[in-house]
């Protein structure tokens, strides 16, 4: 006679064959409660041996202080900027300029012109000389009641007459689209070299006379009819957020 299960070890042996299931369930259970959290304890003591040692410390602390002092060359940079533009300010009001502060440029024409947030209430007009730190950097384009537009010396085509105070000779000044402008001169012998001052013209009527400007860069004396010089302006226009308006 074949023998038979009892149903108690029948039952025990349903239960033996589900226990896998049901760790697998509880430990699936338990990662999602704990977020993985087990897996990333034992995944950090089984890469420990793995970890940097002092040479990549060596480099974070490199790293860390060649972010500091970048950091404080960043702000001794922007001393300077503020320490310029708080002078300008003093010595525009002392003249009776009006400051104005740079509200909007494009991108498109940021060595065109740009905006200012004031004009014609604060006696702003057309065709006023507008002064950066340091130097001329163009005139007044248009005027609205609370803005003005600067045309800046830097426009392409944008001409002003300027001479160099050492030479005493007189030049064209045009604006090129970029950093630096050409100076055109009529003598063909100006008496001009790299490091000369370029300045308005002491006989100007358009704009104040004397006024710094640029200075000379090189110097192309084989140009036809006469030499052209490259001028790179001292108040430099790509940076500038702060002018001073030379009222007429």
């Amino acid at each position: 006679m074949a023998p038979t299960l009892r149903p108690g070890k029948s039952r025990w042996r349903g239960l033996g064959q589900l226990t896998p299931w049901l760790l697998l369930v509880a430990g699936l259970l338990v990662v999602r409660l704990s977020k993985g959290a087990g897996f990333t304890d034992a995944y950090a003591l089984l890469s420990r041996p793995f970890w940097p040692g002092s040479a990549q410390r060596e480099w974070v602390m490199a790293a860390v202080d060649l972010e500091e002092r970048s950091r404080l060359q960043l702000l001794e940079e922007d001393n300077r900027r503020l320490r310029a533009l708080l002078e300008l300010k003093q010595q525009g009001s002392a003249q009776g300029n009006v400051s104005a502060a740079v509200i909007s440029r494009s991108s498109r024409g940021w060595w065109q012109q740009l905006q200012l947030g004031k004009g014609s209430l604060q006696g702003i007009g057309r065709s006023d000389a507008v002064l950066g730190p340091g130097g001329l950097v163009g005139r007044i384009d248009s005027v609205t009641p609370a803005t003005a537009r600067v045309k800046l010396l830097t426009a392409p085509g944008h001409e002003i007459g300027v001479w160099l105070p050492r030479s005493r000779r007189h030049g064209l000044l045009v604006g090129r689209g970029n950093s630096r402008l050409s100076l055109r001169f009529i003598d063909k012998d100006p008496d001009v070299r790299p490091g000369d001052l370029v300045a308005t013209s002491p006989a100007s009527t358009l704009l104040p006379p004397n006024v710094p400007v640029g200075v000379i860069q090189s110097v192309d004396e084989q140009a036809v009819p006469a030499p052209v010089a490259v001028v790179q302006l001292i108040a430099a226009p790509e940076a500038i957020d702060w002018v001073q308006v030379q009222t007429r």
